[in-house]
């Protein structure tokens, strides 16, 4: 029988590289401290990069890459202009973000991508800021910070082995299923949004307290079976989560399986079973995430987050070619005019 427990982690800080701004024609960015390129120093300033015809243009020279480095990891910093927010979500904007660590450029297919090379506690600094608020309780921050770590380790430990052979299409003549998350970002560790974990700088930061928790858990992450955890979270589950293997990757943790979001042993009806499913959906029943409490969501909610009202139960309508459009480009076939949709088999959480 396996153990789910918490431990430290005894190794020295590694260091992680983030996929900001992926595949841009420029980016533009300022550093505002102790930089360096190739060991020569450059002045705080303005600059730009551009996608040229054999890698990053840099004031005139071309580069199969770029590396601008701090002076002191944990002290320098740069801004990046217009950085995506929210990519493919309706809320989707940009802004300028500020980081500290090393600034990375590279070549890409289709253009140049800036990543940031910071420390991992500092990397969660930012994320557990721009998941959630910085103003958020002591102990949601805690809990988001040990989860979090734990999921960028587990994460870190499957790139190591993608190379070795990994399956993504299962296909039959009835079904069609990929795994989608494993093939995204091979040349950086993990992206700033929302596909991995919201990573938006420091200017999140607004609180001292997430400094403290952040070295209140430094080093703790989830384990099962003595390995890290491949731990999720979600604002909101919809009142239930599901299993690992319904969504994420073929295989099945017994540490994520489906189950209600409310107190345990309340009463939940069976999912899977499509009229039951049916009245879940369509109802709105108690769950620690169906909340309109103002003040609640004020403390643990950024200001783009609080922007959707409609996040527990939500309606979408797709005209017939739009879902037609969205089937073709998601499966790579062409059905024709899409006339009717059954569900055939749901998960535990009725999805």
């Amino acid at each position: 029988m396996g153990t789910t427990g918490t431990k430290e982690i005894e190794r020295s800080e590694p260091l992680i590289a983030v996929g900001i701004l992926p595949e841009q024609a420029t980016i533009s960015f300022s550093l505002l401290s102790g930089y360096t390129l190739n060991g020569k120093p450059l002045p705080a300033g303005d600059y730009r990069v551009e996608a040229g015809a054999a890698g990053v243009t840099f004031q005139g020279e071309q580069y199969p890459e770029l590396t601008f480095e701090p002076e002191e990891m944990h002290r320098e910093s740069f801004e990046l202009k217009e950085v995506i927010i929210g990519r493919n979500f309706h809320w989707e904007r940009r802004e300028n973000q500020r980081f500290q660590g090393a600034l990375k450029f590279i070549a890409e297919e289709k253009g140049i991508t800036a990543i940031n090379i910071v420390a991992l506690e500092d990397y969660l600094k930012s994320v557990i800021s721009s998941e959630m608020s910085a103003t958020s309780s002591v102990e949601l921050l805690k809990a988001h910070a040990v989860i979090s770590r734990s999921w960028l380790l587990a994460q870190m430990e499957k790139n190591k082995v993608i190379e070795a052979g990994y399956q993504t299409s299962f296909v039959t003549p009835t079904e069609i299923i990929r795994w989608y998350d494993r093939e995204e970002h091979a040349r950086y560790d993990v992206c700033a949004d929302d596909h991995c974990q919201r990573y938006q700088g420091i200017t999140r930061q607004t609180t001292g307290l997430v400094n403290k928790v952040i070295e209140a858990t430094r080093g703790e992450v989830i384990t099962y079976q003595h390995a890290i955890c491949d731990a999720r979270f979600s604002k909101c589950c919809g009142g239930a989560m599901e299993r690992f293997g319904n969504v994420w990757e073929p295989i099945d943790h017994p540490y994520l399986q489906g189950k209600a979001d409310w107190t345990e042993g309340a009463a939940f009806p069976d999912l899977t079973q499509e009229e039951q499913a049916d009245e879940w959906i369509r109802s709105a029943p108690p769950a620690y995430c169906n909340t309109q409490d103002a003040t609640i969501l004020r403390q643990v909610l950024n200001d783009y987050d609080r922007e959707t009202a409609d996040f527990y139960r939500w309606k979408v309508v797709y005209t017939q070619e739009e879902l037609s459009t969205l089937i073709r480009e998601r499966s790579g076939i062409d059905y024709g005019e899409i006339i009717d949709l059954e569900p055939l088999e749901r998960g535990s959480s009725g999805r």
